[in-house]
């Protein structure tokens, strides 16, 4: 494995795998990887001959009083795990190596951002097209994998690399679970173990409600009302929300399209978000 941390480090790095014509799979990730990166990774090394991993915690998705500043950082691990796995090229810039002076073009996703979590982290998901854009551009994959657990951000990115002619295949894996059934997420950490217990609400509420969709109820209200049942352990319910997979936008009764079921919620001082496809 090469690690590079400049974009031209990146490039020179590539030419080598693009002289010989191979297929460039492509991880990105804010680093603190665990099972769910691992199966990132593992889906690419399947479906192309050479994957790159990115390792950016990137600044322009927070928010003013979020945690840019205790999010989760281990070099180190990260590198040997990439190793591990099999990755080709570990790219792993700094913010000013992807924002250098005097940056200020933006891009700026629209009707997918205004539901979920968009309508909680004002500007979140114009950090997040913009990064991916750029890391788009520096590493030029032929196919880009992303997790199910981030289902808004999956969208957004579909849409842009769509809307924006890139050439780049979106792929994406699905959630990676504890075997307790709470989603696998870098934010774990910061859970106690009470906590870590109360969390599992989250999950159980998801699959309460695909186990009815599974035993044939249609109906929006009926499937939201089963799931909040068992969020009542959670410190604070952000939303939870039916909507259409396609649109994001609200899903209507009785369902007859595939939805995806979301919820965000915060247990202690930790956000956690979670998704279940009824299809």
């Amino acid at each position: 494995m090469e690690t590079v941390t400049t974009v031209a480090g990146l490039r020179m790095a590539l030419a080598k795998t693009r002289k010989s014509g191979k297929r460039v799979g492509f991880v990105p990730t804010m680093g603190y990887l665990h099972k769910g990166h691992v199966a990132l990774i593992e889906a690419s090394r399947a479906q192309s001959d050479a994957t790159v991993v990115s390792i950016f915690v990137n600044p322009t998705q927070f928010g003013p009083n979020e945690d840019l500043n205790t999010y989760p950082r281990d070099f180190l691990r990260d590198e040997r795990q990439c190793r591990d796995a099999g990755v080709s090229i570990l790219f792993a810039p700094d913010a000013r190596e992807v924002y250098p002076g005097g940056f200020e073009t933006l891009v700026e996703p629209s009707e997918l951002t205004k539901s979920l979590c968009g309508a909680f982290r004002p500007g979140h998901f114009r950090g997040v097209a913009t990064v991916v854009c750029k890391l788009f551009n520096m590493v030029q994959p032929d196919v880009a994998f992303f997790g199910q657990k981030d289902f808004q951000q999956c969208a957004v990115v579909r849409r842009m690399a769509i809307d924006l002619d890139l050439s780049v295949e979106i792929v994406t894996v699905q959630t990676v679970r504890e075997p307790d059934g709470l989603a696998m997420s870098s934010r774990n950490r910061f859970l106690n173990e009470e906590q870590r217990q109360r969390a599992l609400a989250i999950s159980r509420a998801l699959f309460a409600a695909e186990a009815e969709f599974k035993a044939g109820e249609r109906e929006v209200d009926a499937l939201l009302e089963i799931a909040k049942r068992q969020l009542e352990r959670v410190d604070l319910l952000q939303y939870a929300e039916l909507v259409e997979v396609d649109t994001l936008k609200p899903a209507e009764s009785p369902l007859r399209r595939p939805a995806v079921f979301c919820v965000a919620a915060y247990v202690g001082g930790t956000r956690l978000i979670d998704n279940v496809i009824l299809n």
